[in-house]
């Protein structure tokens, strides 16, 4: 074989296996406080990865699929708390193994963390040394009960205002209603959950008075729902907002100059110098952003697997209700009225139902990921090893695509609702095993 073509097959064999290469493990964090350690893997992407403990002595050992260290990452961090050492190699399977060597019997949950505007996606591993499990509780230590999360849904217009109207008539202001009822209910039976109505009836509400009605109810999440319209009949889809940069920047300055009436996080700013309270403003605004993007892109991820979407990324703008500094906010455009055939399924119950169930299903793997410490669900995750969570088929679910969703396996769900196949009903209810290490 002629040399140029070995050369020019050797090339092209690199280039495969590198556009079929796995994840990288950027960087490995690890700390130790309150007789707890948690290590963090900083990943390129997220990665199949199986955790197992082994004995005699003592290890914990993370096999990823198809990953590799980066080039940048020369040298592991040293032991900290429970973790004497860390080391590394590539098995013969093209799997990532890292050990983490123990210098105590200890009990481990990991977890996967999506990107926020520091990190990127993350496998965490907690460590509780298994003594400390076992201390006698004091009297103070016995179990209170945990707060609900709070969500606030907001059905845009009302009132005078009727938003946009539909070549058959319909009034976005009515569907929104519709689907926001829809939508509280369905977090009202969700245990842990409990969601407010912003309007329950034909009525009108200013935009600053819906985002304050959530502050004062101490809402953990506001959600707007809306339908969208424009000349063009032909537009649709969802599409799923946060607030924009300007228009953070825009409310950034209007609370400034309300010292007297602002507030953040609970925090008044009347009495702060104006540095002062532009960093309070500044980091409170950075951290409900994060959220916001973090929440509503999976619920525009859940809205893409029951109705076509306008833009299957959550988009940013600077809509007025979505400006509280200190919650999380987004804003569902449900479809476009302003297109026939849209219109009529925005006027359908079961439609309506199904946008609220792919909403719902976002915001629960959001607060299921990232539960405020105060409330039931982050007691819950804490104390119990598994959780059910109760989940409605809707059209073109398959068992895989939820086990996915739910970072479970489908054996798991099999099991969990005696299911001997995969056949599975549009309307059927699913218990969701959720682990609370995976």
């Amino acid at each position: 074989m002629p040399r140029s073509r070995q050369t020019l097959i050797a090339l092209l064999l690199l280039l495969s296996a590198a556009a079929n290469a796995g994840g990288t493990v950027k960087d490995i964090r690890i700390w130790s406080e309150h007789g707890k350690t948690r290590v963090v893997l900083d990943l390129s992407q997220p990665v199949e990865h199986n955790i197992f403990t082994l004995r005699g002595p003592d290890r914990l050992v993370i096999d990823l699929k198809d990953s590799r260290l980066a080039a940048a990452l020369t040298q592991l961090p040293h032991g900290a708390g429970s973790v004497r050492s860390i080391r590394s190699a590539v098995r013969a399977d093209g799997q990532l193994r890292v050990v983490l060597d123990l210098n105590q019997d200890v009990r481990s949950r990991s977890f996967t963390v999506s990107p926020n505007s520091q990190f990127g996606d993350r496998l965490v591993i907690d460590l509780q040394r298994v003594g400390s499990l076992t201390t006698v509780k004091r009297a103070s230590d016995k179990y209170r009960p945990g707060r609900d999360i709070v969500v606030a849904v907001d059905p845009g217009h009302g009132g005078y205002e009727p938003g946009a109207i539909g070549r058959s008539g319909t009034r976005e202001k009515d569907v929104a209603l519709s689907i926001a009822k829809e939508l509280a209910r369905r977090i009202n039976a969700e245990p842990g959950m409990r969601a407010i109505l912003v309007r329950d009836r034909d009525v009108y509400i200013d935009h600053r008075d819906r985002t304050q009605f959530a502050r004062d109810n101490r809402a953990d999440l506001f959600v707007s729902i809306h339908a969208d319209a424009v000349d063009d009949p032909r537009a649709k889809g969802a599409s799923v907002y946060a607030l924009s940069m300007q228009g953070a920047s825009d409310e950034a300055a209007h609370q400034l100059a309300q010292r007297e009436n602002a507030s953040v996080g609970g925090v008044s700013l009347d009495d702060k110098d104006e540095v002062l309270a532009s960093v309070l403003l500044d980091l409170s605004q950075n951290a409900a952003l994060s959220a916001s993007l973090d929440v509503g892109g999976k619920v525009a991820t859940e809205l893409s697997r029951v109705t076509r979407m306008h833009r299957r990324s959550i988009q940013q703008a600077g809509f007025l209700v979505l400006k509280s500094p200190d919650m999380p906010s987004i804003l569902v455009e449900a479809a476009f009225i302003s297109n026939p055939a849209e219109e009529k399924k925005l006027r359908d119950r079961g439609h309506q139902g199904r946008l609220a169930n792919a909403i719902l299903a976002g915001i629960r793997n959001y607060f299921f990921t990232n539960p405020p410490p105060d409330t039931q669900i982050a007691m819950d995750l804490r104390r119990k090893p598994t959780r059910q969570v109760r989940y409605i088929i809707t059209r073109g679910d398959t068992i895989s695509q939820i086990a996915e969703r739910y970072n479970v396996s489908a054996a798991a769900i099999r099991r969990a609702n005696k299911l001997s196949t995969d056949n599975i009903r549009i309307g059927q209810t699913l218990n969701i095993p959720i682990f609370a290490g995976g």
